[in-house]
C-alpha cells in the first residue's frame, strides 16, 4: 500500500470522510504526486517528499495555474497535499517544514463595475427629490453610501464636503454645481432641515437606512431600464473611472476616495484598460 492510498484509507475509516472529500483528496494529491514524478524525473520517495522545496511546491501551483485552474481550487488542492505532509509526519516521521513557506492561493477581488456615463446620469435622475439627491451626490462626489448618510444639513450647500471615511479618516471632496443644486432641491421638502438633522432622512425621519437607499436604487434601476449593477456602490465605482478616464491622476482619485492605500485606487486603471480594450476590439478591423 502506498502513502496516499495509506492517507486515504485512514481518512475513510478513521475521520469518516465523505466520498466526495477522499475522491476530490485522492485528485489533488495524485495530481501533486505525478507531476512531482516528471519534475524530479522519478517516482518521489519518502526522502524525495521530504526534500522538496518551497519552489518545487510553487512550480506545482504555478503549473496547475498554467492549466486553468483558479486559485480556489489550487487552494482546495494545497490544502490536500498539506493534509497529506501531516499524515506523512505523524505516522513515517517525514517532515517538511518547507511548506509552510508556500502561500495559500488567493483569488483576486473581481474588478469594480462602473456604469457608462449615460447610465450613471440615469440614476441621479430619480422621482424622489431625496433618492435623485443622494444619487447624485454618489456619483458626483465619489461617496460610500455610510459616508453620505452620516451627512447633516449642515453639509449640503457647501463647496466642500468634510467627509468621514474607514478608520475615522477625514477628508475634503470638492461638491460640483449639479451636486448642489440637487441637494437644495431635496432641502426645498426635507421635512426638518435644521443644521444639525440627518441630511437624508427615512418615511418616519429617522437617518436613512443603508438598505432602504439600495433598494430604492434597485427599484428605480428596474423603472428606468438601468443594468442590474447600478448599486449604490457601482456610483462610487462610476466616479473615480470616469475620472480616470477624463485623466485625472491616481493619487488625486486615492484622495478623493479616501483609500488608505494606492494600490487599492490601482484597480480602477485595470477597469480603465478593460474599457480601452472593448473599444478597440468593437471598433479595429482587426479586432
Amino acid at each position: 500500500m502506498t502513502e496516499l492510498e495509506e492517507w486515504l484509507t485512514w481518512l475513510r475509516a478513521e475521520r469518516r470522510a465523505a466520498p466526495k472529500t477522499v475522491a476530490s483528496y485522492t485528485e489533488s494529491v495524485g495530481g501533486f504526486l505525478r507531476f512531482m514524478a516528471g519534475h524530479l524525473g522519478a517516482e518521489p520517495d519518502r526522502a524525495a517528499l521530504a526534500a522538496l522545496t518551497a519552489a518545487d511546491f510553487r512550480a506545482w501551483l504555478a503549473h496547475a495555474a498554467a492549466a486553468g485552474r483558479g486559485a480556489a481550487t489550487r487552494a482546495r488542492q494545497l490544502a490536500a497535499v498539506r493534509g497529506f505532509f501531516r499524515h506523512l509526519a505523524r505516522r513515517h516521521a517525514v517532515a517538511n517544514e518547507q511548506l509552510r513557506l508556500v502561500a495559500t492561493p488567493r483569488a483576486r477581488k473581481p474588478l469594480p463595475r462602473a456604469l457608462t456615463p449615460s447610465d450613471a446620469a440615469g440614476a441621479t435622475e430619480a422621482d424622489s427629490l431625496r433618492d435623485a439627491a443622494l444619487f447624485t451626490l454618489l456619483y458626483g462626489c465619489g461617496l460610500r453610501i455610510s459616508e453620505a448618510l452620516a451627512l447633516e444639513v449642515r453639509a449640503a450647500g457647501a463647496d466642500v464636503l468634510r467627509v468621514t471615511g474607514k478608520g475615522n479618516k477625514q477628508r475634503l471632496v470638492p461638491v460640483l454645481p449639479a451636486v448642489r443644486a440637487a441637494l437644495a432641491a431635496w432641502l426645498a421638502v426635507h421635512p426638518a432641515p435644521v443644521p444639525d438633522a440627518p441630511l437624508f432622512v427615512g418615511a418616519r425621519g429617522a437617518r436613512l437606512n443603508p438598505g432602504v437607499a439600495q433598494r430604492a436604487l434597485r427599484d428605480y434601476r428596474r423603472l428606468a431600464g438601468l443594468p442590474e449593477h447600478a448599486t449604490p456602490h457601482a456610483l462610487r465605482h462610476s466616479f473615480a473611472t470616469h475620472l480616470l478616464a477624463g485623466g485625472a491622476d491616481l493619487r488625486s482619485i486615492q484622495e478623493l476616495l479616501g483609500h488608505a492605500s494606492l494600490s487599492t485606487t490601482q484597480r480602477y486603471t485595470a477597469v480603465d484598460e478593460a474599457a480601452l480594450l472593448e473599444v478597440w476590439q468593437k471598433t479595429h478591423p482587426r479586432g
